[in-house]
């Protein structure tokens, strides 16, 4: 287990489906921001690596359980853990909790990319790679 990050958000009414119950892509979208915010939080945010060095983190696999709904306004704390760091590829495994109480876990891996000219998995940057292995865990919010 290498570097960790708490992504604190409430549930707004956007987020719901017609019963009231988060609509199951949002999950997937709360991960895929505490990944981008894992990044950001070490010293390398998505936007500058795309605009500046046409690197990106394709998403390669995800799943996420649900275990319990959330609703609207209810406050939850998604944990995010990098997993693995590899020499292209990282998974990060995410929980998600409201009340201390697991509602929701899964995962993504994604490749450290080059976007210049055809895509191309490249091998992460030393400096990347110690910084994802730190045991460091950042709370937002």
């Amino acid at each position: 287990m290498y570097y960790q990050y708490d992504f604190k958000f409430k549930v707004q009414w956007g987020d719901t489906d017609a019963a009231g119950i988060v609509f199951f892509p949002n999950f997937y979208k709360w991960m895929n921001e505490s990944t981008h915010e894992i990044f950001a939080s070490i010293g390398f945010p998505v936007s500058k690596l795309l605009a500046e060095d046409k690197i990106g983190l394709p998403l390669l696999e995800t799943h996420c359980n649900f275990k319990s709904p959330l609703y609207y306004e209810d406050k939850v704390v998604l944990h995010s853990t990098v997993e693995e760091v590899g020499k292209k590829v990282i998974r990060v495994n995410h929980k998600f909790y409201k009340d201390g109480q697991l509602v929701a876990e899964g995962y993504d891996v994604r490749a450290w990319t080059s976007f210049k000219g055809k895509p191309k998995a490249e091998v992460i940057p030393e400096e990347v790679r110690n910084r994802l292995k730190s045991s460091e865990l950042i709370v937002e919010g």
